[in-house]
């Protein structure tokens, strides 16, 4: 997994985001799948990122600035080997919840607005489904009053993973 710092234009709130890999963050952006969490703006990109400076009176020193990269590619997050563990035991807990939350609901993918219309309109049986749609699209279903919810965790296809 990578984490990405992200930034809306509009109201410029800077929120992180994981992605699989950087073409998966690319796929998403082109995709119109990104929004701001605060705000719905689809319209972010890769946030500066800023190097952490100490707080005065603190008597470490301050850690050396992080060269940018050339592309402007984000760092990969280091942490200790003990805390690797702790983060290896939540990223596999929130798999389980992940699995159990979406238990008899079928991934659909980029077909969900589709799919979703269908059951609204009774052209399709009704069933538990979950996949893609652009912020924009959630909202215009939610005007047409088809019943959908965005998760409340980050969902990725059956044929990947965490």
């Amino acid at each position: 997994m990578i984490v990405f710092d992200l930034k809306c234009a509009g109201e410029g709130h800077v929120f992180e985001a994981w992605f699989g890999s950087s073409a998966d963050y690319e796929a998403q952006k082109a995709s119109g799948l990104l929004a701001c969490p605060m705000c719905g703006d689809a319209n972010v990109g890769k946030a500066v990122m800023a190097p952490a400076v100490a707080a005065k009176g603190n008597s470490r020193p301050d850690p050396a600035p992080v060269p940018a990269t050339q592309h402007n590619e984000p760092v990969a997050p280091v942490m200790n080997v003990a805390d690797q563990a702790k983060m290896q035991a939540l990223v596999e807990a929130l798999g389980q919840a992940q699995q159990k939350a979406l238990e008899g609901s079928t991934w659909v993918g980029r077909g969900f607005a589709e799919q979703a219309r269908a059951m609204h309109y009774g052209e399709q049986d009704r069933a538990s489904i979950h996949g893609e749609v652009a912020p924009a699209e959630a909202k215009a279903l939610i005007a047409e009053g088809v019943e959908v919810a965005p998760l409340p965790f980050p969902v990725i296809p059956p044929h990947a993973k965490n």
